[in-house]
């Protein structure tokens, strides 16, 4: 029996994935549940594992655009597993004429024509140097023959990689543009002297790892500072749709990581009634998901505002940008040490740089300003401000 897998939905909204890379060879005997490719979508990496055992024969290539529902593989159920070491090696593919291979979309590469490249050879000069004027940006005969070496070509070995961006990776790029030409983005920075927090972690870090299993770390504090300040100044959580302004009154926070595959975005539903230790535990799992590129499309929607912390890889400052259809987003930086006025004296402190960047339209620079002030007000009193005053019971101990 021949097996047609087919693409499945990654999410409602999404109509199109792309190979990101097959896991198997074309002739390979497969396991059933065997992962057998990466697949991107605009949100999210996902693997495609195998529906049944069987001999492989792939109908797309790594790289190519495929339509929810369309088949990119089949599966021969009928072939013998081969023994020992065979199980892995390819084994001679099955050829199914009946059923078409898969339609996909064609991106542009650049490349020269066959009497575009030998002009260009003849003239010494590389087509990478050479803007196409042709389908997808193909360089044709004309443009060769008006193309003209550049005065002081360096000469020896400069070798150029050309790779296309992965389909997650595009849709961040719009999506990042998107946020800079339709919001009137601004950004207040402030800063938060770190002391407070790294005193309770001192003190606590042992027995709450005892406890819950899990590091004490900065985004528990990041997160319930954030939610209290978004209490008090609740534009900050809130969209733009239309002529209407959405206010949130639920806290689902955002938290940007780094993954293989790229930024991703994972959500910390009702973060309001959350405590330290279930903070730091969701972080934690969603973390590790998005490093294994396990993550989900619905694990990175839905959040009303967003936390990124670019200190992680050594960040004094940056302008963070939103994450649409969001109107804020915090921006968490390295912790130094630092001179500053403490009570009429200078003393060395860990200070951290913090920024929020917000859409304008909605957002008023006092309420923007307000919010920051907020956090860092938060995050410098903890005990008082985000703990009811006892620690010990805050952090579950």
């Amino acid at each position: 029996m021949i097996l047609e897998m087919k693409v499945p939905s990654p999410g409602e909204s999404i109509t199109k994935v792309e190979i990101a890379d097959w896991l198997v060879q074309d002739g390979d005997y497969v396991e059933k549940d065997q992962a057998i490719a990466e697949v991107d979508s605009d949100k999210a990496t996902l693997e495609l594992p195998a529906e049944a055992s069987g001999t492989i024969t792939l109908q797309a290539e790594a790289g190519d655009t495929v339509s929810v529902g369309a088949v990119v593989c089949f599966i021969d159920t009928e072939a013998e597993r081969p023994d020992g070491d065979a199980a892995t090696a390819p084994v001679e593919k099955r050829v199914v004429s009946s059923v078409p291979k898969v339609d996909v979309e064609n991106y542009a590469t650049g490349d020269p024509s066959p009497a575009a490249k030998k002009i260009l050879d003849e003239k010494g000069i590389d087509a990478i140097s050479v803007q196409g004027t042709g389908r997808n940006g193909r360089i044709t005969k004309e443009d060769a023959i008006h193309a003209a070496p550049s005065m002081g070509t360096p000469t020896g070995n400069r070798p150029v990689t050309r790779k296309k961006m992965s389909l997650l990776r595009r849709k961040v790029s719009e999506r990042l543009l998107a946020a800079k030409n339709e919001t009137a983005m601004l950004t207040t920075f402030n800063e938060a002297n770190m002391s407070a927090i790294f005193d309770l972690r001192k003190q606590y870090k042992e027995s709450f790892q005892d406890k819950h299993g899990l590091s004490l770390g900065f985004m528990s504090f990041f997160t319930k500072a954030v939610v209290r300040a978004l209490q008090q100044f609740p534009d900050v959580n809130s969209m733009i749709d239309g002529n209407e302004q959405i206010v949130f009154d639920y806290y689902d926070i955002s938290v940007a990581v780094s993954g293989p595959k790229g930024l991703m975005v994972p959500v910390v539903r009702n973060a309001e009634g959350m405590s330290f230790s279930d903070i730091e535990n969701e972080i934690k799992l969603l973390a590790i998901r998005a490093r294994d590129g396990k993550i989900t499309v619905d694990e990175m929607t839905g959040g009303t505002f967003t936390i990124s912390n670019g200190g992680v890889f050594g960040s004094m400052l940056s302008t963070p940008i939103i994450n649409p259809p969001q109107s804020g987003i915090l921006g968490m930086h390295n912790i130094l040490e630092r001179p500053v006025a403490v009570d009429g004296k200078v003393e060395i402190q860990p200070m951290m740089y913090i920024a929020l960047s917000y859409d304008h339209r909605i957002i008023d620079g006092k309420e923007s300003v307000g919010f920051l002030v907020a956090v860092k007000e938060a995050l410098e009193d903890p005990i008082s401000l985000l703990m009811d005053g006892d620690a010990k019971k805050a952090l579950g101990l």
